[in-house]
């Protein structure tokens, strides 16, 4: 059965299709440690894990110390059987653990996080859905890592350059993170960095199923504090939450 994120976007293209309870922890804090078979010699292989080190404390300094951020935002899921389904609008993050997705394209809908709890409502319907943070596997809640309070060290199994991924721009970096502890439904994480900035232009979640959903960020305004009733879900009139199922 189909979770709840798939059919945010699936819906879009007529699929009527159920929601499923969201299981399980906000799982997502950046780390990682370097490895593998097959490696290229020595010098080579220090060489690599300088940059790879290097661009995980540049990552840390950077969010460590943002507050907030706005960005516009393209949402792609690539389904296994070959579906994709294409969707924009625009983010805010807020620490500690707030954020807002508006999606305006193809179809107005809300996903919304107090810190505690998210929220997510389609608009035009009378029933919200809203379910605890911690157990929830909506794929926008990896975003938080960016504004995370933790140690990037933390979290996943490996890290590692992401080879045979095509890069948003030149210069970009791409890491490829598997997480140590995370929902079934999620598999591995890349992290689409550009260049000395140590911006995140892309995220991209893999599923176990095989789908794919990519992030892709523009219009980045960092250090953007947004009010904390940007924060809150106050339901239209005649409009039920329900707890997710």
């Amino acid at each position: 059965m189909l979770h709840r994120r798939t059919f945010m976007l699936l819906r879009s293209t007529d699929c009527r299709v159920p929601r499923r309870l969201p299981r399980l922890a906000l799982a997502f804090v950046l780390l990682a440690s370097v490895g593998g078979a097959g490696a290229p010699p020595g010098p080579v292989v220090a060489a690599q894990s300088a940059q790879l080190n290097a661009l995980i404390e540049g990552l840390q300094r950077k969010y460590s110390r943002m507050q907030g951020l706005s960005a516009d935002f393209v949402q792609i899921y690539s389904g296994a059987d070959g579906r994709v389904i294409r969707e924009a609008g625009q983010l805010l993050l807020k620490r500690p653990r707030k954020a807002r997705w508006d999606y305006a394209s193809p179809e107005r809908k809300l996903f919304v996080s107090d810190g505690k709890n998210v929220f997510f409502y389609v608009y035009g319907e009378k029933n919200a859905t809203t379910s605890p943070i911690k157990e929830t596997t909506d794929p926008q809640i990896p975003f938080l890592f960016l504004l995370g309070s933790g140690d990037l060290r933390r979290g996943f199994s490996r890290i590692e350059f992401a080879t045979g991924e095509q890069g948003m721009g030149a210069g970009n970096q791409i890491l490829r993170l598997f997480p140590k502890r995370a929902p079934e439904e999620f598999k591995q994480l890349l992290v689409e960095v550009a260049g000395a900035s140590f911006e995140v232009r892309r995220m991209a979640i893999f599923e176990r199923s095989g789908a794919r959903m990519d992030f892709l960020l523009s219009n980045v305004r960092e250090n953007y504090i947004a009010p904390d009733s940007q924060f809150q879900f106050a339901p239209p009139p005649g409009v039920t939450i329900k707890r997710a199922q």
